[in-house]
């Protein structure tokens, strides 16, 4: 883990100025990273490979909850920005508790914003501001029959007979 990796809303705004003045290109993505796996890892390091700069901006317990419900996240917001902080891939790690990460992308602008291919380009949120202050959207083609949710499910089916 590298805890300078991991910054706060104040300095990622401050460091995406520095890495506009030096002419780098920021990517941002963001989502809960909640149990990481192989298709998190191709995602981002997929995404990196577009610029400079990736910023990922992670989901906060709070966030995850509101928007997958009380019984997520799986692993605590300080052990995934960990996990993902060591991703080569990954240059900053931001904690963020809206449900969106609107106001994030906002502040650091993005050269480009980064999604998965499941996300149509007229949902993902900041995609219009991106856009507007000349950056592009790229959707990210997932690995296919891996995510979160189905790992959980297996869990559940194989430990608990749940079906």
């Amino acid at each position: 883990m590298d805890k300078k990796k991991i910054v706060g809303f104040d300095e990622i705004r401050g460091l995406a100025d520095q890495y506009r003045t030096c002419h780098k290109r920021i990517v941002f993505t963001n989502g809960c990273f909640d149990i990481l796996h192989a298709g998190h890892v191709s995602y981002l390091s997929m995404a990196a490979g577009l610029g400079d700069i990736l910023v990922l901006g992670l989901n906060s317990d709070l966030s995850v909850k509101k928007i997958k419900g009380d019984k997520r996240p799986v692993i605590g917001e300080t052990h995934r920005a960990c996990v993902v902080s060591a991703l080569e891939s990954v240059d900053h790690v931001v904690l963020f508790d809206d449900p969106d990460p609107e106001q994030l992308i906002e502040a650091i602008c993005p050269d480009i914003l980064v999604k998965g291919a499941d996300w149509a380009e007229e949902q993902i949120v900041g995609a219009s501001f991106v856009r507007e202050n000349g950056g592009k959207v790229e959707r990210i083609v997932l690995e296919p029959g891996i995510s979160t949710t189905k790992i959980i499910e297996r869990i559940g089916r194989l430990y608990f007979g749940e079906a």
